[in-house]
């Protein structure tokens, strides 16, 4: 957990040592950490891929061949990289020099390494990830998804299980299409396989995140399942507690990421000193932070305060308990990304389930631009929706709003602060 979660090195010394790391091989992490290799693996396995590179790009010249041969739009990633660090889209050729010299130098800081590839753009993407679980016993379980598409400079602000989009038959083959992956590298413990689904529910391999992530809380909700005991389980050799055959979905959950981040100025970091924290609680919600009032936001660090989790029968009663639980969550001192939750679990796209990794661009940028970046941003919007018009699926009615009784609200703050 933390920065030595994917590092194969750390792994690999553990192993030397005598000691036992909750987590896959150091193998394992070393050949899906490299995003190429393990795009490579994949496609020769018959899993389908995004089209572009299966090896880091040598020089400028190459990539413009790339970008000739594939077309615009690309993405440049950073072979090693994740969380959205060292990713540039290009949409033009003429922004490609200083893309390729921006994602390098970001790659490098971020990760030691400025190795990047190209990758087609795929338009209005979602992006949907499976989690997985493996042990010493050759038992592989999916857990099914957690989608994962409302993205700020392609980092996650919100996951939910399950996906507005997911059907079982979709499920089924996606979760036996990550468990594959986890075969061909012989992956133990628990990871998490992430795909983009375009407009015709196709998928494609992403990458695999060799870890417990953010999110997994979100599964655990709607699994009922305590996913670290069992990576500690695991790790001690112990076989899978579950099979296949006994997993099943209830409810739905959603996740807000609660960041020291200011929405209304581009999700720029708000570091500083946490005056007054007020928690919302009340079924169905859990809340997992690592700060107290008093506590001070570093600026060299992730921004992120705390995970916001809620939990319903349905997708409809989720969406009502997260916005109860939003307007009680108090932070004071610092400016933090609770409003931009707020107003996501008020909009009408994403109450219907309409929504994709260009969301916030497309439909919380214009709320704060300026004039000349509206018009921009409306015309944007327009055309995306045309073709979420083209789409297919099931609209959902927003949920009612939920009231909120501030003597309840004040209550759980003097009971939380009781307990400290």
């Amino acid at each position: 957990y933390g920065f030595l979660a994917e590092n194969a090195d750390f792994a690999a010394a553990c192993e030397k040592a005598g000691l036992v790391f909750i987590g896959p091989s150091s193998r394992a992490i070393a050949l899906m950490g490299d995003k190429t290799a393990a795009k490579r693996l994949m496609a020769e396995a018959g899993i389908p891929v995004i089209p572009g590179m299966q090896q880091p790009l040598e020089n400028d010249e190459e990539a413009q061949q790339w970008v000739e041969q594939i077309g615009l739009p690309v993405m440049l990633k950073s072979s090693f990289g994740g969380g959205g660090k060292g990713m540039r889209l290009v949409r033009d050729l003429a922004e490609l020099p200083e893309a390729l010299r921006a994602a390098r130098s970001e790659s490098r800081s971020s990760f030691g390494n400025p190795a990047i590839y190209i990758e087609k753009w795929i338009e209005y993407p979602r992006h949907v990830e499976m989690q997985i679980m493996a042990d010493h016993h050759g038992h592989y379980v999916y857990l099914g998804e957690r989608e994962c598409s409302i993205q700020r400079r392609h980092q996650k602000l919100i996951e939910e299980s399950p996906s507005p989009i997911m059907t079982p038959e979709l499920r089924k083959r996606m979760g036996e299409v990550a468990v594959k992956a986890a075969q061909l590298v012989g992956y133990t413990n628990a990871g998490t396989v992430e795909f983009l689904v375009d407009r015709d529910r196709n998928f494609y391999f992403l990458e695999m995140n060799t870890r417990l992530q953010v999110e997994h809380p979100v599964t655990e909700m709607v699994t009922g399942l305590d996913l670290v005991k069992e990576q500690i389980a695991v790790a001690a050799g112990k076989p899978l507690s579950f099979t296949q055959e006994d997993i099943r979905w209830q409810g739905a959950a959603i996740e807000c990421r609660i960041y020291a981040e200011d929405p209304d100025n581009n999700f720029r970091p708000s570091p500083g000193v946490i005056q007054d924290l007020r928690v919302p609680g009340g079924p169905g919600v859990r809340d997992e932070r690592g700060f107290l009032a008093g506590a001070e936001i570093s600026p060299y660090y992730d921004p992120l305060i705390s995970k916001l989790i809620t939990w319903g029968r349905d997708r409809q009663e989720a969406i009502a308990r997260m916005r109860r639980a939003l307007a009680e969550y108090q932070i004071a001192g610092i400016k933090t990304t609770i409003p931009f939750h707020r107003w996501v679990m008020e909009n009408e796209s994403f109450m219907r389930g309409d929504f994709d990794t260009e969301f916030i661009d497309r439909e919380y940028r214009v709320q704060v631009a300026g004039p000349k970046q509206k018009e921009l941003i409306l015309l944007a919007a327009a055309i995306g929706a045309f073709y979420r018009e083209r789409r297919k699926g099931e609209v959902v009615s927003p949920p009612a709003a939920d009231g909120i009784n501030p003597w309840k609200a004040m209550g759980r703050f003097e009971l939380f602060r009781r307990r400290l």
